[in-house]
């Protein structure tokens, strides 16, 4: 049995049995790649995959607790060659960030400028998405990190660490009726068009406060991005409902910035990975230096914990910076 071998079976499946793709993508030939696998089988003496004709139709049932395996394999074997970088090259290597907009825009660049200062030789990637492709990126290994929200999609492989609260905000133009008052509500709020994040969501936290409330939100224009909402609020187009950490009283000053954190839920950031991610030093600097409290003892305990739920009992009573 050789690691090529079971990089081969693991791939096939990564490219839905399709062989011709797979050789494309090791840079390798079609037939080396059915001869490898045939002869893993007949080792074996047991066939990882069926077959019509010379094609692979499907996984056996063996054939999926083989490569369940053999992914462990392979993620130990790189892991080995990532451990001897922790000694032979302590400073080099990358990181792969995936997160959301208002997260990239508001709360990542200071963490990023202070990350590269201190890590020069780290290539640092960052890739955008919604909450859903950040989590799958990072399950898949296309990603170190996400940050992210919305923990949905959040499987069970993946472990996902709470960093800090935040609140939703009401912005109008100062102009505006709702500008005045002192204290709003969502009956209030369900009289005007709104300019928000996606509201399609059943389960979405401003959803769920206005069925809670009995009331039908008014929604004209729906985005992931902070910015956009502000603009569209200056345009008259509707009352903006968005984070609170995207507005900024120097530059956002032409807004009248209304609490809505009696109305909408708090909401919670966390930095999610996949719990095979072999953490390297700079890579554990990188959450401290995001969230302070997830120091090294602190992140290895946690790693610890056999699912999330654990993970999020060990944060009750625990009182996360709100921002």
């Amino acid at each position: 049995m050789k690691l090529q071998q079971l990089r081969y079976i693991v791939e096939v499946v990564n490219n839905d049995l399709n062989v011709s793709l797979t050789s494309e993508k090791l840079y390798t030939s079609q037939p080396g790649i059915s001869k490898q696998i045939k002869l893993l089988e007949d080792e074996l003496n047991v066939q990882i995959f069926t077959r019509v004709g010379k094609h692979l139709s499907e996984v056996t049932p063996v054939g999926d607790q083989i490569i369940a395996l053999a992914r462990e394999i392979l993620n130990k074997a790189q892991d080995i060659k990532i451990l001897a970088k922790e000694f032979s090259q302590p400073n080099q290597g990358s990181l792969t960030i995936t997160t959301t907009y208002t997260q990239a825009r508001y709360t990542l660049p200071l963490v990023i400028q202070q990350f590269m200062l201190q890590y020069p030789s780290i290539t640092l990637h960052m890739e955008q998405g919604s909450s859903a492709q950040c989590l799958l990126q990072a399950q898949t290994g296309q990603a170190d990190f996400a940050i992210v929200t919305d923990l949905s999609d959040l499987s069970d492989d993946m472990i996902a660490l709470p960093c800090y609260h935040w609140n939703q905000a009401v912005i109008v133009m100062k102009d505006h009726p709702l500008a005045k008052s002192s204290l709003i509500t969502i009956e209030e709020l369900s009289n005007y068009p709104l300019v928000s994040y996606d509201f399609s969501n059943d389960g979405s936290d401003l959803n769920q406060a206005f069925i809670k409330a009995n009331q039908v939100p008014n929604i004209v224009f729906s985005t992931t991005d902070a910015d956009l909402i502000k603009t569209y609020v200056k345009l008259g187009v509707g009352v903006g409902i968005v984070a609170k950490m995207a507005v900024n009283e120097n530059s956002d000053s032409e807004f009248v910035v209304l609490n809505a954190g009696h109305i909408f839920p708090y909401s919670t950031t966390y930095i999610a990975f996949a719990r095979s991610l072999f953490l390297r030093n700079y890579m554990y600097d990188f959450i401290s230096q995001f969230s302070p409290h997830l120091n090294r003892q602190t992140i290895d305990k946690l790693s610890l914990c056999e699912n999330n739920i654990e993970v999020q009992a060990m944060f009750n009573g625990v009182k996360l910076p709100v921002r």
